[in-house]
C-alpha cells in the first residue's frame, strides 16, 4: 500500500510540476472569444486549423519522423556551431541616420527604418531560441543587440509563434517602447494575456494591411505552420511586404518554397530588397523551409533588386553545418539578376547605396 502512495505522490508531483512549467505566459493562450470568431470566419481556417495554399506536411511522407527527430537531437553532425565568435558589428540603432535601411540582428530578428518609420521584425534578442534557457543556445558573440539598445519604435511584426521567431523575455522588455504590433490572426490573444492593449495589436489575415501614414504593411502567404506548444494551427503565419511610396521591401517569414513567391512578385513588381529565409532546411522536411536554390528561386520570383538571407547565423535548428547555407546561396546566386547582400550581424544594408558583400563566414571553423 505504501508504495502505491508514492507512485500516486509522485505522479501527482509530476503532474503539478508540469502544470505549473507549461502554464507560464511564455506559452501564449489560444485565441477566444471575439478573435477565436475571426480566426473561425477566415477562409484559411478549415477543419479545426489554419491551413496552407498547398499541402505541407512537417516532414516528407517518404521518411518516418521519430528516426529523423532522434537523429536531430542525439546523431552526431559536423560544424553545426561555429567553432568560436562570429564577426559583428556594434551598430548605435539610437543613431542611425534617417535613411531606409535593413540591420540583421541575427537569425530571423531584423531592425527596418523605411517611410522614416522604424520597425522590429520577429526579435529574439535573448540567448536562446526555446522555451527553456539550455535549449537552442545562441552562437558565441552574436548576442550583441539587447532591448535597451533599441530606439521607441513604431510597429512590431510577428510572422508566426515559433520561439525562433516570437519571444517573450524580448517582447515583454520591449513592451513600452512599441507603438504598435502586427500579427496572424490567433496571435493577438497571446499578446493581449501579456499585457498588451489590445487596440494595439493588429491581427491579419493573407491580404490584410495596416497603414502608418507613408508606409504600408502587408501580411502575405508563406508555406509553413504553426506551434507554440502542444495546439497546432491555431494562430496563423505568414510572410510581409513593406512599401512606402515607390520603395518595396519583401520578408518571408518561415517558407517552404511555393507558387505564393511569383504571385507576389506579380501583386507588386520589382521589390528593392527580399529577405528571404535561408537555413535550418534538412532534406527530411522539404516543405516547411527553403533550400538555398530555392531562396534564389524565390529571389527571382519575387523581382527582388537585393536579396539577403535570413533564418541562420545565430540557433542551430537543423543538422547542416552553420556557414553551409551561406555558401550554397553564394553559388546559386553567380549571374543572377538580384545582388546578394551579405552583411554581418549589426551590419546596416542601406538601399540605393554600395551593399556589404563580403564573404565574411570564410575561413571560420
Amino acid at each position: 500500500m505504501s508504495t502505491l502512495v508514492w507512485i500516486l505522490a509522485l505522479g501527482a508531483g509530476l503532474a503539478l510540476g508540469a502544470h505549473l512549467v507549461f502554464s507560464h505566459p511564455r506559452f501564449g493562450v489560444r485565441p477566444g472569444g471575439a478573435r477565436l470568431e475571426r480566426v473561425q470566419a477566415s477562409a484559411h481556417y478549415r477543419h479545426g486549423q489554419f491551413q496552407n495554399q498547398l499541402p505541407t506536411p512537417q516532414f516528407s511522407p517518404t521518411v518516418n519522423p521519430l528516426p529523423v527527430l532522434w537523429d536531430f537531437y542525439f546523431g552526431r553532425h559536423e560544424r553545426l556551431r561555429p567553432a568560436g565568435p562570429l564577426p559583428v558589428i556594434k551598430t548605435d540603432l539610437r543613431a542611425l541616420p534617417p535613411h531606409d535601411l535593413i540591420l540583421w540582428l541575427g537569425h530571423s530578428s531584423w531592425y527596418v527604418q523605411l517611410g522614416g518609420r522604424r520597425l522590429l521584425i520577429d526579435p529574439v534578442l535573448s540567448d536562446h531560441a526555446a522555451p527553456f534557457a539550455f535549449l537552442e543556445k545562441a552562437f558565441a558573440g552574436t548576442g550583441i543587440c539587447r532591448p535597451e539598445d533599441l530606439p521607441e519604435l513604431d510597429m512590431l511584426l510577428i510572422s508566426h509563434d515559433h520561439w525562433d521567431h516570437l519571444d517573450y523575455a524580448t517582447v515583454m522588455a520591449l513592451k513600452d517602447k512599441i507603438r504598435l504590433v502586427a500579427c496572424p490572426l490567433g496571435l493577438g490573444a497571446s499578446f493581449e494575456s501579456w499585457g498588451f492593449d489590445p487596440a494595439l495589436v493588429r491581427e491579419l489575415d493573407w491580404g490584410d494591411r495596416v497603414r502608418l501614414d507613408a508606409l504600408t504593411l502587408y501580411l502575405l502567404p508563406a508555406r509553413h505552420y504553426s506551434r507554440r506548444f502542444l495546439f497546432e494551427r491555431q494562430s496563423f503565419w505568414g510572410s510581409f511586404a513593406l512599401t512606402a511610396g515607390d520603395r518595396r521591401l519583401f520578408y518571408s517569414g518561415d517558407s517552404g518554397y511555393g507558387p505564393h513567391f511569383a504571385e507576389i512578385g506579380r501583386q507588386f513588381g520589382a521589390f528593392d530588397a527580399a529577405i528571404l529565409e535561408c537555413g535550418q532546411y534538412d532534406k527530411n522536411w522539404p516543405y516547411i523551409h527553403m533550400m538555398p536554390e530555392e531562396s534564389a528561386l524565390a529571389a527571382l520570383d519575387l523581382k527582388a533588386r537585393v536579396l539577403i538571407p535570413s533564418h541562420m547565423g545565430r540557433f542551430c535548428i537543423a543538422n547542416h553545418a552553420w556557414d553551409e547555407p551561406l555558401i550554397r546561396l553564394s553559388a546559386a546566386s553567380k549571374n543572377a539578376p538580384y545582388q546578394l547582400a551579405t552583411p554581418r550581424i549589426g551590419e546596416p544594408v542601406v538601399l540605393n547605396h554600395p551593399l556589404p558583400t563580403t564573404q565574411w563566414w570564410t575561413g571560420i571553423r
